[in-house]
């Protein structure tokens, strides 16, 4: 088992109260080594609304996924578009699909996102002891919006 790297202190909260510290320790051993290449695709598909709550979605789904429909449904995207999302997600390596009698079950890939994470934190703080942590509180949409 790898040793978990120091350096890496939790900062946030998300909207389900799981810091974004612990989700990353939990997918330590998950890891897939990524290149920048692999990187800039797995940035460049999250870089839109819908794929990016979808994935999120799918995140908190674990491993048992859910379908394109129950997706399209909770991202309030049309089914035409959610599968071309879908896709995008796929083709850069963020989520899975497996078929299961006539629908397709859409997960979440651990092993890439935790390989996402240890990319882009590889060299936090250039090597030194991060800062104290700090704590931030997730704002909601409408205080989001208003700001």
């Amino acid at each position: 088992m790898a040793a978990w790297p120091r350096k890496i202190q939790p900062t946030c909260v998300d909207k389900i109260g799981v810091t974004i510290y612990s989700m990353i320790r939990k997918l330590w051993n998950y890891r897939i080594v990524m290149d920048s290449n692999t990187t800039i695709r797995a940035l460049a598909a999250l870089a839109q609304e819908h794929r990016l709550a979808a994935f999120r979605l799918l995140v908190q789904a674990g491993e048992a996924g859910l379908s394109a429909g129950a997706i399209s449904e909770a991202v309030g995207a049309p089914a035409s578009s959610m599968s071309f999302h879908l896709a995008q997600l796929s083709h850069a390596g963020l989520i899975r699909q497996k078929r299961q009698s006539r629908s397709l079950i859409y997960s979440a890939d651990y092993a890439a996102m935790g390989g996402l994470m240890a990319y882009l934190t590889e060299n936090c703080c250039g090597g030194q002891s991060c800062a104290p942590a700090t704590s931030c509180e997730t704002q909601n949409d409408t205080e989001r919006n208003a700001a």
